[in-house]
């Protein structure tokens, strides 16, 4: 049980440095791009500086749900609060196709009107600052992307592909203006099309993540394998009747039947289910919780 808090307590260590570096690198960004909005007198530029700015929000709402997650169970919570991490993802999955569904809007209205006219081109110190921001934003995504698989925090990589979806955006932007520069004002509208598919994508792959981990999804196929394969390593165990899985947040509960021979005692079956219990809790850092049945062979 040491190791399972001292897990938790490195989750949550992690997840609080990641945000912070996000945030603290959202707001100078955000700042910069308003600056140089109003310098260029670029519109697009300040808008964009306000979107880096709702990115402030949306790592609130990430640092709110693995907080409150990482709680320990009590009365009302007999098996924690995990899942609430699973809503965090949830909220930020639906912010991120809200973003996708703006910029799809703006594409069709742009299309369908087929007038260019009023397209915004930055100057230099604004395009600079578009360069600036997809190299960050990237930046952001690939850190906060590669910590989030390492503690599999579902919040946490919604989080990122919202610093993706920024980044694309800012490309979006480039590709646009050099088309427009190049006599092709239309490019802007094609680069946008495609940059909303990858956010409504990104977004419906979080949302299906975070719901499987809410309805009690089993594991996958390899590591119910390796769970068989870990409790078989017992010589007492003769096999396994009933293997169940499910999870919880980012955190796996196990139901397991296994066979032993039917004529040892009661303590004797005991402390091989105690042994069973004690090999997945420590093969298995995203187990929470193991339930052992003992029944006897034939």
């Amino acid at each position: 049980m040491e190791e399972k808090k001292t897990s938790d307590i490195v989750f949550l260590k992690i997840a609080n440095r990641v945000s912070v570096v996000t945030i603290i690198g959202n707001v100078i960004l955000s700042v910069f791009k308003l600056i140089v909005g109003i310098i260029a007198h670029s519109g697009a530029m300040i808008s964009d500086a306000i979107h880096s700015a709702s990115d402030v929000f949306s790592t609130f709402v990430v640092i709110i749900g693995i907080k409150i997650s990482s709680k320990e169970p009590d009365k009302e919570h007999p098996y924690g609060h995990e899942r609430l991490e699973c809503v965090a993802a949830i909220v930020l999955s639906i912010v991120l196709f809200i973003t996708g569904l703006g910029i799809g809007a703006k594409v069709f209205k742009n299309i369908t009107s087929g007038d260019y006219r009023d397209l915004q081109i930055p100057g230099i110190l604004a395009l600079i600052a578009a360069i600036i921001s997809i190299i960050s934003k990237e930046a952001m995504y690939w850190y906060t992307k590669i910590n989030a698989r390492k503690i599999d925090s579902s919040a946490l990589m919604a989080d990122a592909w919202h610093h993706r979806s920024d980044a694309l955006s800012s490309i979006g932007a480039l590709i646009g203006i050099a088309g427009a520069r190049l006599g092709y004002p239309i490019m802007d509208s094609i680069a946008s099309l495609v940059i909303f598919l990858f956010i409504v994508k990104a977004s419906y792959d979080i949302f299906k993540n975070s719901m499987n981990k809410m309805v009690d999804h089993s594991c996958d196929e390899d590591t119910e394998n390796e769970l068989r394969n870990c409790v078989m390593n017992n010589p007492d165990v003769l096999g396994i009747d009933l293997l169940q899985t499910r999870t919880f947040g980012n955190k796996i509960y196990v139901d397991i039947e296994i066979k032993v021979d039917g004529t040892i005692s009661l303590r004797e079956a005991h402390d091989i289910a105690e042994a069973v219990h004690n090999d997945i809790e420590q093969a298995f850092s995203k187990v929470k919780h193991i339930m052992v049945h003992v029944n006897p062979s034939e």
